[in-house]
């Protein structure tokens, strides 16, 4: 039986008008979705990605973006001609979306508006969409609710958006997509900001829900893991062009452009482990010709090869551990306890407190990399708060180089900071957009006193910015000329402007691109081997904590779930928790899409 279209995309094609010329974001890309299938479309930020899936739904800002040519046909109804959604009007398009096509955005946060409660969000959207009652509407949107697996969903029907999880938020916006039955489903970046439980949860869930009502799913993300979970067809896009498209085991199995093996190469690797990771540049260099156009050089190397130059014998691992050990512990955490008062009495007295980090000991080595990993809510972020003593502590000890940090002076600990740096998880929010970043670079040495001028300063900042793979004539722009991956970069230099001995990265990578990831977790791989950083490593991911860490740390509920080296963590977990942490991460295994798709 032949499969039936639902959409084709013929030769698209989305610019943008800006200052600097016009953008080609989605530049004559084609494909086609069948009925009841789900597409991966993967790629890096910037590759056209979303502006593709937008431009499907008619949402591309005009101006400044418009559709500079192609079809995308709808086939609505079996026999009869199909709709191109590029030629309806405004007025139509509206009937189109939510019943035929609905989407999922990245981040549920920005989706949901806050001064409405869920519940009346969903049952807006189906008053609308199918003219039924309140009564109904409230009847279906806790049906819905059910279906997605809320807990509780008459509480999460009164519900606010801030009051709810990441991972709950994202089920409400699953509800609401699904609340008009489409035939095709565009999820962008669903999971990206949720812990892999989570992220287990949605994903299955999506696939039950496609199976239920016989849709489509359109699912864009950065992560071919997640796409070897739930795709059964993968288009791979680069600079707004397709340059790979098949079912998924032929992507996985013999990927054909040298961007597909690099994006499948890059991700971290659970069963061994590696000096550093595969990039992108490993498998192809970009030239740009005289017109300004792109020219991909593709590098002779297989995915093999590449990853086989950069394996660690388990001997290296072993001996290292050692080396470590026999050493002064850098950083000793005694019963460490943090506790935040949910509940006062009249007088102020608390009552009640939630217990984020609950009796936590543990010892961290000079050069050493401490993985701290757990999901949301387990306590991680705090616990590295509460160390360089930005969370307030009810008790317990943290000492470092002999210095109880929890009892020194302000005077003491300025000194101190020097030594002790944090690099946030998102780094637009830890640099100031009114500073170029060369002066957000420069101005913790100023407040040290670090070297005797600026002059000094600034050509120490030019050298930070070179060791961070940046260059010397950025220093006078500012964060938001700059990409993700590269703003994570100068709040890395940004921290190794004192010269810091120990390094708390906390989500540092958790937002960034895969391929972007492998770029910089290889960063902070040699400056460590450099400078013989101390890190704790803190990140829900347990396969970049697992590359990154010598000895890991599972956190759960504020305690200590199970602590010792990463590698033996990972091939004997010692918990239940932690055996359901390792069994949700997307592994993207040969074998194991075999045995999904039945091949």
């Amino acid at each position: 039986m032949s499969k039936k279209k639902l959409l084709e995309v013929k030769n698209l094609k989305t610019y943008f008008k800006t200052e600097e010329g016009t953008v080609k974001a989605v530049d004559d890309v084609s494909f086609t979705i069948y009925r009841g299938e789900t597409v991966g479309i993967v790629g890096e930020s910037g590759s056209g990605k979303s502006v593709t899936s937008l431009t499907c739904m008619r949402l591309i800002p005009q101006p400044p973006g418009f559709i500079a040519g192609g079809e995308i046909l709808y086939y609505k109804n079996e026999g009869e001609p199909p709709i191109d959604l590029v030629k309806v009007s405004e007025n139509q398009m509206r009937g189109f979306r939510g019943n035929e096509i609905s989407m999922i955005f990245q981040e549920p946060m920005t989706s949901l508006n806050p001064v409405f409660t869920c519940g009346s969000q969903v049952t807006e959207a189906i008053q609308l969409h199918q003219q039924a009652s309140e009564e109904e509407s409230k009847r279906l949107t806790l049906e819905l609710f059910d279906k997605v697996k809320l807990p509780n969903p008459s509480r999460i029907f009164d519900a606010y958006p801030h009051q709810l999880s990441g991972g709950q938020k994202q089920r409400v916006m699953i509800a609401m997509a699904m609340s008009c039955n489409p035939n095709i489903l565009i999820a962008d970046e669903p999971t990206t900001a949720l812990d892999v439980t989570v992220q287990k949860t949605i994903l299955d869930l999506m696939n039950d829900l496609r199976q239920e009502i016989d849709a489509s799913v359109i699912f864009i993300t950065h992560d071919l893991g997640v796409i070897a979970e739930i795709a059964d067809r993968v288009i791979v896009m680069y600079q707004g062009k397709i340059v790979e498209q098949g079912n998924v085991y032929e992507i996985f199995s013999d990927p054909k452009h040298p961007y597909t093996k690099g994006l499948l190469a890059c991700r971290p690797p659970l069963e061994y482990r590696m000096s550093r990771l595969p990039i992108v540049s490993d498998f192809m260099s970009v030239k740009i010709a005289e017109d300004g156009s792109k020219i991909i050089q593709e590098k002779q190397a297989s995915i093999h090869e590449v990853v086989e130059s950069v394996k660690v014998k388990p001997q290296e691992t072993i001996a290292r551990m050692e080396n470590l050990k026999v050493q002064e512990p850098i950083l000793e955490v005694k019963n460490l306890k943090t506790w935040f008062p949910t509940k006062r009495s009249f007088f102020g007295k608390p009552l009640e407190y939630v217990k984020a980090v609950d009796d936590v000991s543990f010892k961290v080595y000079p050069g050493e990399t401490l993985g701290l990993v757990g999901e949301s809510g387990c306590g991680k972020t705090t616990l590295g708060r509460s160390i360089l003593r930005l969370s307030p502590t009810v008790g317990g000890e943290v000492w470092f180089e002999g210095n109880d940090i929890l009892k020194s002076s302000q005077k003491d600990m300025k000194e101190l900071r020097k030594k002790m740096q944090i690099i946030f998880q998102d780094p637009y929010s830890s640099l100031n957009p009114r500073m170029t970043i060369g002066n957000a670079i420069m101005e913790p040495m100023q407040v040290h006193g670090i070297l005797d001028n600026d002059s000094q300063r600034k050509d120490r900042v030019v050298e930070l910015l070179e060791t961070v793979s940046l260059k010397a004539d950025q220093f006078s722009r500012y964060p938001h000329e700059f990409s993700g991956g590269q703003r994570q970069r100068i709040c890395i230099a940004r921290a190794l402007a004192l010269n810091p001995k120990f390094i708390i990265c906390d989500e540092s990578v958790s937002a960034l691109d895969v391929s972007v990831q492998a770029q910089v977790l290889n960063l902070l791989m040699e400056l460590r081997s450099k400078f013989n950083f101390t890190y704790i490593f803190i990140s829900h991911d347990l396969s970049v904590v697992k590359f990154m860490s010598d000895r890991m740390i599972v956190m759960n509920k504020g305690k200590i779930e199970e602590m010792g080296v990463a590698d033996d963590i990972y091939m004997n977990p010692g918990t239940p928790y932690t055996q359901e942490l390792i069994s949700a991460i997307p592994k993207g295994r040969i074998e194991d899409i075999k045995t999904r798709m039945g091949v």
